[in-house]
């Protein structure tokens, strides 16, 4: 993994945070895009707990950003049509936690959830 490059980690014992890190690696062209079960989480400045609970952007300097706060992340490194939901989503910044939470909460509900999504 190259440290000059930001990192988009996930949870790969659930297949809904699978399927949405594939779209995400799809479509924002985030350089790495991993499992945190796959990562040397020290190194990064994160560890399980942190990851299982929600989705973590560490930036090259080092900044981790969690749940929506790593979403706006991924959204503004993208840029171009990307900026603008960034935008809003940092403005409407408490909502977006509220619904990243809720998501995040019945996640094993959701498509490609399964009972190891439950938090």
């Amino acid at each position: 993994m190259d440290p000059a490059r930001p990192v988009l980690v996930f949870d790969g014992d659930c297949g809904f945070c699978t399927s949405s890190a594939g779209l995400a690696d799809r479509w924002l062209r985030i350089p790495t895009v991993a499992p945190w079960q796959r990562l040397d989480l020290e190194s990064l400045g994160l560890d399980e707990a942190r990851c299982a609970e929600a989705l973590q952007w560490v930036a090259v300097d080092g900044t981790v950003l969690s749940g929506e706060r790593a979403v706006i992340a991924a959204l503004r490194h993208r840029g171009g049509p990307f900026a603008l939901p960034a935008v809003v989503l940092a403005t409407l910044r408490p909502l977006a936690g509220v619904v990243y939470r809720v998501i995040a909460r019945n996640r094993h509900r959701l498509p490609g959830g399964t009972p190891a999504c439950r938090l």
